[in-house]
């Protein structure tokens, strides 16, 4: 990839809700030497971000401008173009997000974005990582909460067992936070078209390589209460096939890695009302009338206020079992969908633009294209990754 480009890394989506905070942690935190851009389809409501931006760092007045829209493909690929990096929060992603993933692949461009959408990212790795591989681009998705904490706590406590034994991981994931309306509408989409998501999954088993002599898997078990101080529910995202597909590529999660994903509750009530809740959206979501109700609950670019967000916390415990040995680490932060998830995402940017990393290339995920590196950016930023016991 050449680096002879205009900017290190562009902002596709900044006048959003989570764009927004991704620009303003970029303005309290990009190096000062970082060549950045603002980019979107509405210059004047970029303007306004950029003059928020100002206010946070004088300097952001002068950030460029840049035309994009998903609907443009000329845009889209003049964008690719011009940077090293792209950040994309232009959601939902399998309506909007291919023209980019594509122009990326074909110039050699590194892109993040914050995707939960199985489809999607499926989709993607059997349209576009060959091509990725051969301009030696790094398309990682899932750089938020989806699946940032699960993929690098999974990487980091695996790094605590012994090397060359089967492992078994288990991940319980708690927290508190309100949702925008992007988390809303993408979320609706997935439960719209479960079918499609069969399919696609189908489709990138058949076209991604298996790991030879190695094995890796789902293997949710029963798991004491005491375990984890509360009652639990198999995790429904994308984040056990992120994490899956870290130990497909990585040896260092043995020659037989099995991995568990479960939301934890302190009590039942509240364990209850997830899983009906959870029905009860995916039922919703089947019939136009109904989906558009979910829809208007909040629109595109609204979001939790402040003080919400100052409140919300989230916390993943991680369980690892392996050649005679039990390890318990825990990653944890504040507001899991928005102040922290733009922080892991502009980190994860600018990880690729400006840190020595491991050579990788195609659609890869954070641990693989990133790994210790990310997790050191992390940890400076105030998001912990600890060992509890081992």
């Amino acid at each position: 990839m050449t680096a002879e480009r205009p900017y290190d890394l562009v902002l596709f989506g900044a006048t959003g809700f989570t764009g927004g905070l991704t620009a303003e942690y970029l303005a309290r935190h990009a190096p000062p030497f970082a060549k950045w851009a603002l980019a979107g389809r509405n210059q004047e409501r970029l303007a306004a971000v950029r003059d928020r931006l100002a206010a946070i760092d004088p300097a952001c007045a002068d950030l460029p401008l840049l035309h994009a829209d998903t609907a443009d493909t000329a845009s889209v690929e003049e964008l690719a173009a011009r940077t090293r990096v792209v950040i994309t929060t232009v959601g939902p992603y399998v309506r909007h997000g291919e023209p980019l993933v594509a122009a990326c692949a074909r110039n050699g461009t590194d892109y993040v974005d914050l995707t939960g959408e199985p489809t999607f990212v499926n989709r993607m790795y059997v349209r576009h990582h060959e091509e990725a591989v051969r301009t030696g681009a790094r398309i990682v998705h899932a750089c938020g909460f989806d699946s940032i904490p699960q993929d690098l706590g999974a990487y980091f406590t695996v790094k605590r067992l012994p090397a060359g034994v089967p492992l078994h991981v288990e991940g319980f994931v708690r927290g508190s936070g309100d949702f925008s309306g992007g988390t809303l509408h993408s979320a609706v989409g997935i439960f719209a078209d479960i079918p499609g998501m069969v399919r696609s999954e189908r489709e990138y088993h058949r076209a991604a390589p298996k790991p030879e002599g190695r094995r890796v898997r789902i293997s949710r078990r029963p798991v004491p209460r005491s375990g984890v101080n509360g009652w639990t529910l198999p995790m429904p995202t994308i984040d056990p096939q992120i994490v899956l597909r870290s130990a497909a590529a990585l040896d260092r999660y043995g020659p037989d890695f099995s991995y568990a994903p479960y939301v934890a509750t302190r009590r039942l009530p509240s364990a209850v009302g997830l899983a009906v809740g959870a029905t009860a959206v995916t039922a919703l979501a089947q019939l136009p009338p109904t989906r558009a109700l979910l829809l208007r609950v909040r629109g595109a670019g609204e979001g939790p206020p402040p003080e919400k967000r100052a409140k919300a916390w989230f916390s993943v415990k991680f369980v690892g079992e392996g050649g005679g040995r039990r390890v318990v680490t825990e990653v944890a932060g504040g507001d899991p969908g928005y102040g922290e998830t733009a922080k892991m995402l502009a980190e994860s940017a600018l990880c690729l633009a400006f840190d020595d990393l491991p050579p990788s290339s195609g659609q890869v995920t954070t641990a693989v294209a990133m790994g210790d590196a990310l997790i050191d950016r992390l940890q400076k930023a105030g998001i912990t990754f600890r060992v509890i016991h081992s």
